[in-house]
């Protein structure tokens, strides 16, 4: 892996976390290949200590663009529901022309993308101007395809492409598909795959796809407007969220008694900055700590930051437990 070994700069660093990381929570590729299969399989990557995934950080992306890790990228973030970007996997014969069809129409329909080969196919990427709710990202990509007659995987259709984000919406505590994070070394294949359209080093590859016109919201809208969910899709929602469990009188811990920013409302629950991302820098777009309206008592950071991080950062550490 050595030759494959770049440096990357601090702003192309910025320029990949702003456009690709929509959550902090990530997978890792391993470095070694499983004995059996021989694939280099992805896996939560946990603080042992704390017990908790691992938050991306900016060094984390700095090493997966260098060469020495390789991280993969969760398309939605469950406190809102929308994803920055759709990304088009397709690694099947005749792939490549599939998604050559999908990204002249595309265009036709005035949306930009970006072809990243792979070793078997490539990688279609769609960007937003802001993030977009999953839901509607996959109504419009998949219902093109099926118009063109291009195969999505699953179910009875073994092969096909795949589409990330491949929910329409999260359920607390759960994180969905995550995708090879471009523009760093596949570890099974001892390669970098770079987008078509610039030269093939980090800061050219990072222009071109700043450069590229990103999808907004009211014409994601005008595009899915009239139109009827295609049957074929079988289009997963949210699963009802258990019963509220009685808490025990007294003294008890209330977020909101502490939150001094701002609140937004996601569906059931208040959004804000968490407290303890903001310690590290961190949740620049405030949307990490979701906060259950109906029981403010609960509540999770996205990032994977712990309720006693929480506590601890807004001053209130959790009292401590005696023999």
């Amino acid at each position: 892996m050595q030759r494959l070994r770049l440096k990357a700069p601090a702003s192309v660093v910025a320029h990949y976390l702003h456009l690709f990381v929509n959550r902090r929570a990530y997978t890792l590729q391993s470095n070694r290949p499983h004995p059996q299969s021989g694939r280099h399989y992805y896996y939560r990557p946990k603080d042992r200590k704390a017990g908790q995934g691992l938050s991306l950080t900016f060094d984390t992306i700095r090493r997966h663009l260098e060469g020495e890790i390789t991280i993969g990228l969760y398309s939605i973030n469950p406190a809102t529901q929308c994803s920055k970007w759709v990304a088009i996997d397709a690694d099947y014969e005749d792939a490549l022309s599939d998604l050559l069809k999908l990204s002249f129409h595309l265009r036709h329909d005035g949306v930009e993308s970006a072809l990243e080969k792979s070793r078997r196919g490539g990688h279609v990427w769609i960007f937003m101007a802001e993030p977009l709710p999953a839901r509607d990202c996959r109504f419009y990509v998949c219902g093109l395809a099926l118009r063109l007659g291009i195969p999505i995987k699953g179910g009875r259709q073994r092969e096909g492409i795949e589409v990330f984000p491949k929910h329409d919406a999260l359920k607390p505590g759960r994180y969905g598909n995550a995708i090879r994070g471009p523009l760093g070394v596949h570890r099974g294949a001892a390669q970098r795959f770079w987008f078509d359209g610039a030269d093939e080093n980090l800061e050219e590859q990072m222009c071109y796809l700043n450069s590229l016109p990103k999808m907004t919201g009211n014409q994601l809208a005008r595009l899915i407007a009239g139109k009827a969910m295609p049957s074929q899709l079988a289009l997963a929602g949210p699963k009802p969220e258990p019963a509220l469990r009685r808490h025990a009188r007294g003294s008890e811990f209330r977020i909101l008694d502490h939150i001094a920013t701002q609140l937004r409302i996601v569906g059931r629950n208040h959004v804000t900055r968490c407290p303890s991302c903001a310690e590290e820098g961190h949740d620049r777009s405030g949307d990490n700590l979701s906060i259950s309206i109906e029981d403010p008592r609960k509540y999770i950071c996205w990032a994977g930051c712990t309720s006693d991080m929480i506590r601890a950062a807004v001053g209130c550490p959790r009292p401590a437990q005696h023999a």
